[in-house]
């Protein structure tokens, strides 16, 4: 039997306090013991250490925001180290490299992204840099200015991968001491909105899901020179869906044999086929998440399982998942967790 223990970030503008943590069972294919693990206002968006001792958080505080730094403890609860807070709306995302580092906050108000130094306690110390896009897009009631949606370190940690769906870009930056150096843009077709990017672990490749036009966008990435190019652009919506959508998450599991992407309206989990030579999607299957507005949706840790995050019904929706088809099957498992935005796992049981 292997206990599993999640993370749900949060919106505090209804009933929620903070971030809660969960169990997955997965002998018992359940979810339980829901728990409220840290009491802030809008931590809407978490990452752990890669040794699950730190947990990262956006957080707003006193009408400002920023990052929060905690320690997890081995019962799986979360202590406060210190926060960095900066005037104005909080960031969406946030993003920590495999070393321990940095951290990163990616800001949708204000189109920014910000490099915080990790100290000897890993919390997070004050900004060392922060990068201000410019621009915007042809959607004028989504795209009036820049709105980074994500920001991160490319596997190997030599760049760090913007995404603005305000400007329809990605850009790569080198990182040097703290400080953030455009290397190359790539610019997306008008009107994509394009919102988060997950790498291929085996191959030359990534994947953007579009929150604007609902669409995943194949890459082939170089990671020599951090440069990108559009492979192929394949909609996650079915062909008679004429309602209105917004794409959300995208989640690769390790063989690097499929893709997931969720759809906020059409309410949906999407499966595609990856290619292993061209990277390339195919269309396999497509289930309902089992509530309204997923924002978020996360693999655990042994792949065999998907959670969906409901944001409007508040609800955490248990699928399994079958490693040789990808295919999903709800488990009727649910746990309620008001307003979940983000889901994330501790990498080893608990």
């Amino acid at each position: 039997m292997s206990i599993y223990r999640g993370f749900a970030g949060t919106y505090t503008n209804g009933d929620s306090e903070g971030i809660y943590s969960f169990i997955l069972d997965t002998d018992r294919q359940m979810l339980d013991r829901t728990e409220l693990a840290a009491r802030l206002d809008n931590p809407t968006y978490l990452t752990f250490s890669e040794d699950d001792r730190r947990l990262y958080s956006v957080i707003k505080k006193d009408g400002s925001g920023g990052v929060a730094a905690f320690a997890v403890t081995p019962e799986g609860r979360l202590r406060i180290l210190d926060e960095q807070i900066s005037k104005g709306a909080p960031p969406c995302y946030v993003g920590a490299d495999r070393e321990n580092h940095h951290l990163l906050s990616a800001n949708y108000h204000k189109g920014t992204v910000a490099v915080y130094p990790i100290g000897e306690n890993r919390g997070a110390g004050p900004a060392s840099d922060v990068v201000h896009h410019q621009g915007s897009g042809a959607d004028r009631s989504r795209q009036e200015g820049p709105h980074v949606h994500f920001a991160d370190y490319t596997p190997d940690g030599r760049f760090v991968v913007a995404i603005d769906l305000g400007t329809d870009t990605l850009t790569t930056y080198q990182e040097a001491k703290g400080k953030l150096i455009r290397q190359d843009v790539l610019a997306f077709k008008p009107g994509t909105g394009p919102r988060h990017l997950a790498f291929h672990p085996k191959a030359p490749f990534a994947y953007v899901m579009s929150e604007i036009s609902s669409e995943v966008i194949v890459l082939r990435f170089d990671a020599a020179s951090g440069h990108f190019s559009v492979l192929q652009t394949i909609r996650a919506l079915p062909a008679a869906f004429r309602g209105h959508n917004q794409g959300s998450a995208i989640r690769i599991p390790a063989d690097g044999r499929f893709v997931y992407v969720s759809n906020r309206g059409d309410n949906s989990i999407v499966l595609f086929g990856a290619d292993k030579e061209s990277g390339t999607l195919t269309l396999l299957d497509r289930v309902s998440t089992g509530g309204e507005w997923p924002r978020d949706f996360a693999l655990d840790p042994s792949e065999r399982f998907l959670i969906a995050a409901n944001q409007n019904t508040g609800s955490l929706v248990l699928f399994t998942r079958d490693p040789e088809t990808g295919r999903l099957a709800a488990t009727g498992s649910k746990l309620a967790v008001p307003d979940p935005v983000c889901v994330k796992f501790l990498h080893a049981p608990r």
